[in-house]
C-alpha cells in the first residue's frame, strides 16, 4: 500500500476556544502518539485531510506526516481515529499513530467474497459472520481486503479462520478457529417444516379430543 503525504503544524494551545479558532481557519486539531513517541499536539488543513481520507479506509491508510518544526520532519503514521460532528459531519479531531515500517502492526481488513456459490444457486443463504479480520503484518504489506472464492460452496459448507491463506508475510493472530462465513439452508424451509409440525400437533390434539368426547358418550 502506498503512503500519502500530509502536512501538519505543531500547536501550543488547547481547549474549545483555540480549537474553534483553528476550525474558522480551515484547520482542525490533531494529536500524534505512539509506543515510542511522546504525544504531540498538531493541526492539519481540513481540505488536505478530506482528500487523504478519500484515498482509503481509516485504519489502513499510511500517512507520511510532514510536521513543520519537528524532528524528524517526516513521521510514518496511520490515522487511528477520526471525530466528526454528529449533525454536520464536519471533521472535528483526529489521531495519528506513529509506526515503524520494519515493525509488524495489527490492522482490521474487510472480508469480501467472489463468485456465486452453488449452495446459493440451490436456494441457500450466504452468511458472512466476520466482515473484518484482524491481521498482523508490516505497514507496507497491508492488504486491501481478504477475498474468499465461494463458487464451489454448497449448503452446509463454511470457512474457518485457519482455512484462509494470505499472501506475503501476513498472518491472522487468532486464538480460536472461528467461523468466518457459511452457506445455510433457506429460512423459508425451516418455517415451513415448523408450520407442518404445528399443524400435525394440532391435528393430533383434535383427534384426541374427539376420542375423549366419543368415550364420554
Amino acid at each position: 500500500m502506498d503512503s500519502i503525504e500530509l502536512k501538519a503544524n505543531i500547536r501550543t494551545t488547547t481547549g474549545k476556544g483555540p480549537a474553534r479558532v483553528l476550525r474558522q481557519k480551515g484547520k482542525i486539531p490533531a494529536i500524534l502518539y505512539g509506543p515510542d513517541t511522546d504525544s504531540v499536539l498538531l493541526s492539519v488543513n481540513v481540505a488536505d485531510l478530506e482528500q487523504t481520507l478519500r484515498a482509503g479506509r481509516i485504519g489502513q491508510l499510511l500517512v507520511n506526516l510532514q510536521i513543520d518544526g519537528y524532528q524528524p520532519s517526516v513521521v510514518s503514521t496511520m490515522i487511528k481515529e477520526v471525530l466528526r460532528d454528529p449533525v454536520s459531519e464536519n471533521l472535528r479531531h483526529l489521531d495519528f499513530y506513529e509506526i515503524s515500517m520494519d515493525r509488524k502492526i495489527k490492522v482490521n481488513i474487510p472480508v469480501l467474497t467472489k463468485g456465486k456459490s452453488k449452495g446459493v444457486e440451490a436456494g441457500g443463504l450466504l452468511q458472512i459472520i466476520r466482515r473484518e479480520l484482524e491481521v498482523l503484518c508490516f505497514p507496507g504489506e497491508i492488504p486491501n481486503a481478504i477475498e474468499i472464492d465461494v463458487t464451489d460452496f454448497d449448503i452446509g459448507d463454511s470457512v474457518h479462520v485457519e482455512d484462509i491463506e494470505l499472501e506475503g508475510d501476513v498472518e491472522i493472530p487468532a486464538d480460536v478457529n472461528f467461523t468466518v462465513l457459511t452457506v445455510v439452508a433457506p429460512k423459508v424451509e425451516v418455517e415451513e417444516i415448523e408450520g407442518e409440525e404445528e399443524g400435525e400437533e394440532e391435528g393430533e390434539e383434535g383427534e384426541e379430543e374427539g376420542a375423549d368426547t366419543d368415550a364420554e358418550k
